[in-house]
């Protein structure tokens, strides 16, 4: 039998996940992989880890690439807690404000004709609001914040109601 210590993770050290990185497309695969690994051992279906990390990779490639303008000279924090249904989630970085200090509406495309023609991208914005719940931004002090929950067996393109009450979560 193994103890705690010994390699085996009890459940309240894979309740919470918090990662400072630099704002570079190396380091958020990086903490992908991390934060996949951290939750490994909760044996989660991968249909739900797969959305977990299409939606952290789509939520932190957006800072890299528009916070910070692809730079490489920033930060960015992941939190994540475990909740009874999923994930809560909130990231940090002190790049540039949303347009407006409002979330990216993610409207659908209409796509057609040639496939040359599609654009490269776009769709981020749609698939994350598709797939999370609870979705909140503000700026305060120079940082953004933006927070949200992916919760499991709740089909995300029907989610009408927040699945729980409550979306703060504080990384400190």
């Amino acid at each position: 039998m193994r103890r705690h210590g010994q390699g085996e993770k009890r459940r309240g050290d894979i309740e919470k996940f918090r990662m400072v990185f630099r704002a570079t497309p190396g380091d958020v695969r990086k903490t992908l992989d991390r934060f996949c690994s951290h939750i490994r051992p909760l044996s989660l279906p991968a249909e739900y880890t797969g959305t977990l990390e299409l939606v952290l990779a789509e939520v932190l490639n957006n800072v890299v690439e528009h916070a910070y303008g692809n730079r490489g000279d920033g930060w960015i924090e992941l939190c994540a807690t475990m909740l009874d249904n999923g994930f809560a989630f909130e990231v940090v970085d002190e790049g540039a404000e949303m347009p407006e200090q409002e979330l990216p509406r993610g409207d659908p495309r209409l796509l057609g004709g040639d496939l040359n023609a599609l654009p490269e991208g776009g769709f981020g914005w749609f698939l994350i609001r598709d797939l999370a719940q609870d979705l909140s931004y503000e700026r305060r002090n120079e940082r953004n914040y933006l927070a949200f929950r992916i919760c499991r067996n709740i089909p995300a393109a029907r989610q009408t109601a927040p699945c729980e009450t409550g979306c703060r979560i504080r990384c400190r």
